[in-house]
Order: C-alpha cells, then structure tokens, then sequence
C-alpha cells in the first residue's frame, strides 16, 4: 500500500452464472462449479486486473481470497470481485467468462457498484467516467443479458459530490427459470450490503498502523489488528482470514457457512477509509442488520457513513435510515431504485452528529 494517495473506494463486480450440473462438476453430492478453477486461471484473471492473491481459505460452500487489493469470493455459481487503488476491475470479465464456460457455465446476471472515488484523477481506463465503465460492460457482456439498466445514486449530503454508482444486466425471465435448479439460496432470498466510511476516528485508525521495527509475518499482524480492534466481535461466528499492510493497512474476510464478510482499511490522515460488506438472508431479523451496522460502527467511529442495500425484501432497508443515530450518526439522505433480478438498491448516508462512543 501506498504511504499517501491510496485509492480506498472499492469496485465490485459480481457475476452469477446457470449452472448445467455436470457429474464431473460434483464432489461427492456437492456442485464445485467456478470453484474447480485452478489457481493459476484465478492468477490469470487477476493479472488483467493488476493484483494478485495473498491470503485465503475455504469452506464447503466457498472459496475465500484476500488480495494485495481487497478480495475475491468464489462459489459454485457466482463470483464477487472487490478491488480498490488503480486495479483495472472490468477487465476480468473477458477471461472470467472464457474460463467459466470452459466449465459448463453460462453468464447470467452481472452487477457493477462503486462509490464516488477520493482521486478520480488516478483511475486507468475504464475507470475513468461511469460512462466509460458502462460502455465497457456493455461491450463485454454477452447479448442474451439483455435488462440493463445504469444509475447514478446521488448521496444528498450538501456540499458532496458522493454519489453511488450501480450497473445490472440480467438474462431476465430465462434467468428466473433457470434458478430452480441450483442448490445454494435462490437469489431473491439473498441481500447485499456494502458500508463506506471515511473521516475516521484518529484513534480508531491508529490501530491499522504498524510500527518500524515490527516483524511480525503479515498474517500474525493482522490478527493483532483484529484482536486489538475487536472486529471479530461484529460476527463470532464467522472464521477469519486477516492480513496487515506495511506500514499500514488492513484486510479481512469472514466466512460463515455460505455466508461472506470483508473489511478493508485504509487509515491514512486526510483520506482515512474503511469498508465492511456482508451478505445474508432476507429471512433475517432486522434485528440482526442493526446490530451488526452497530458493531461495524463502533469499531471505527467514521465521521461520514453510506449504506448500500441490494434486495428483494423492504426490511432490509427499511431497518437502516433510523439505526445508527446511539451510535451517533444521522441519516441524511435517502434514495432508491429498482434494477433487474437483483431488487431494490437503496442508499443511505449518513454524516457523525456527535463523536460517536
């Protein structure tokens, strides 16, 4: 990681694809699909877009990789992508869908997200414009992903220029019909939810630091920064994969049966960033996303917040706009919009109205 400078603001790609359950694609009564990629198909794809895995783990349902900028996640059927700096995201979709059809798999939705990044002026092409980025999705898709829609969600914080950018292609109804026969939780069941911080807390961000002399392996660090920041407190259930940057920095992925966390950090003074992402079920009580934007909160006390929520169920973000003010944020503004197949995306920011404790 860069000393100063460093792009925090994440891209995320993610791609679902129709499975056709070929007998060679099962371990025993288990689906691999995209999970029997090798390695070096994995490096492949990284290398376009200019970052490469340092750290990972796996469980039954998925396979879990912190990179040198963020993180991968690899299911049977459906791959996230995150990566922030200068990484060139959109270029991964060319070898990702050779790779995947070479596998069986057919592309059936994609969706792209981004918030407004801290230097726009740094980003390689497509990353230039959202209009770049658009054109280049639409040039790399295939044409049966025809329900396409771009938006740009304004964050209507005064004087800001946040916005949240959001990108949906989907194969529409032949989608719908082919979701029947895949065995993870059908997608209408599924929520995302992706958290942005910036101005964080001085002290909370010093915890992301290392010092000179420290020679610690970047794994035993992290786990440091983990333990000191009690960040493995916001989901106990989760097992966790931590990496520390040198001289600063911090990434993380949780995994929880079919269930995915991250976090990364970027702590340095005038443009301090931190993200968390998880996703769950709409059958879960709104109970349990309050508490864990509560938990993410608290661990770094950021002075500006926005919450992103993709579902098909009003709960999920209809428990947000109202939660954080003990933790002393205030919603500011909200807005929200529909895209093909993956639901409603509803966005809310949210600025410090005391310094939160």
């Amino acid at each position: 990681m860069a000393v100063s400078g460093f792009e925090g603001f994440e891209k995320r790609l993610e791609l679902r694809f129709r499975s056709f359950h070929d007998p060679e694609h099962f371990v025993g009564d288990l689906h691999m699909g995209l999970r029997l990629l090798p390695i070096e198909s994995l490096e492949e794809i990284l290398r376009a877009v200019h970052c490469t895995i340092v750290s990972s783990m796996g469980n039954r349902f998925f396979d879990s990789y912190v990179l040198s900028e963020s993180s991968l996640f690899v299911y049977p059927t459906k791959i996230v992508i995150k990566t922030c700096g200068t990484t060139r995201l959109l270029k991964a979709i060319a070898p990702l869908l050779r790779h995947a059809g070479g596998l069986g798999l057919e592309l059936v939705v994609c969706r792209y997200t981004r918030g407004s990044f801290i230097f726009p002026k740094s980003q390689p092409f497509p990353h230039t414009s959202f209009n770049d980025e658009v054109a280049c999705l639409e040039e790399s898709l295939p044409l049966h992903l025809h329900d396409r829609k771009a938006s740009i969600m304004p964050s209507g914080l005064p004087n800001s220029n946040y916005l949240w950018h959001v990108f949906v292609a989907s194969a529409g109804d032949r989608y719908s019909s082919l979701c029947s026969r895949e065995i993870m939780l059908p997608d209408d069941e599924s929520f995302t939810i992706e958290v942005c911080m910036t101005n964080l807390d001085p002290v909370s961000a010093r915890k992301f630091y290392r010092l000179p002399d420290d020679w610690k392996t970047r794994e035993s660090a992290g786990k440091e920064m983990t333990d000191a920041t009690r960040i493995q407190d916001i989901n106990p259930n989760a097992l966790i994969c931590d990496f520390a940057f040198h001289p600063c920095g911090y990434s993380m992925n949780g995994l929880d049966n079919d269930r995915y966390s991250t976090i990364h950090v970027t702590p340095e003074d005038g443009f301090s960033y931190a993200s968390y992402e998880w996703n769950g079920s709409t059958y879960d009580g709104k109970e349990d996303i309050i508490r864990t934007l509560t938990k993410v909160t608290r661990v770094f006390r950021p002075g500006n917040m926005s919450v992103s929520t993709t579902s098909t169920s009003p709960h999920v973000w209809r428990a947000i706009a109202n939660a954080l003010e003990p933790v002393g944020l205030k919603c500011r503004s909200y807005s929200m919009d529909e895209f093909p197949t993956v639901g409603v995306v509803a966005f809310h920011a949210f600025t410090a109205c005391r310094r939160n404790g």
